[in-house]
């Protein structure tokens, strides 16, 4: 799962393949779909959540939505979705690259649902096999209807599935809190995004 070349477009085709065969990787239910509220944190894994807001008004959050959709929040530089064709819908398998430390992963998930509200719009994924981590994430988008603020809301219940996540572990979590705050950033910076 770890590499120390970029990894191929064939190769992540492969991965693809393989993993939209595949089981998620976790048994338990976690429950992100209904939040903080619903959520599910088996022992040994670890709850993230993350809450900013990105802009205001309806046009914000329509932008912010079409953001989403071309998988911008994930536009950071030292990751990428690496299929970006991949549609928000559920049973699609992403496949998130990442660089970090000179290393190379590529990490597969399976959209579990979508949240397509007048008010708010998301989705979720479950990891597979062919992913460092096990558990699930959910990306949400809310316009409040009072204030006019639009919302983005990151939550994720995971832990790692490869050694060499367990063996990094505080690195681990590091990096995840780096995507956390990166995301956030980059999704309002993606506010007067046009295709």
């Amino acid at each position: 799962m770890f590499a120390f070349s970029k990894p191929t477009q064939s190769l992540i085709e492969d991965r693809l393949e393989a993993a939209r065969r595949m089981p998620l990787s976790y048994a338990t239910p976690l429950g992100t779909k209904d939040g903080m509220a619903g959520v599910c944190v088996p022992l040994g894994y670890a709850l993230d959540h993350s809450r900013s807001e990105i802009g205001y008004g309806s046009e914000a959050f329509a932008s912010a939505k079409l953001a989403l959709r071309h998988w911008l929040h994930f536009d950071l530089g030292w990751v990428r979705v690496a299929n970006l064709e991949a549609k928000i819908e559920p049973g699609e398998t992403v496949a998130v690259e990442a660089h970090s430390l000179g290393l190379w992963s590529v990490n597969l998930s399976r959209i579990l649902y979508i949240i397509d509200e007048p008010h708010r719009f998301g989705f979720g994924y479950g990891t597979t096999p062919l992913h460092v981590e096990r558990g699930e994430e959910r990306f949400l988008l809310e316009h409040n209807q009072i204030s006019g603020a639009v919302y983005y809301d990151l939550l994720a219940v995971s832990q790692p599935a490869h050694w060499m996540a367990w063996l990094g572990y505080p690195y681990t979590r590091s990096q995840q809190q780096r995507f956390a705050r990166g995301s956030h950033r980059r999704i309002r910076q993606a506010l007067t995004y046009s295709p």
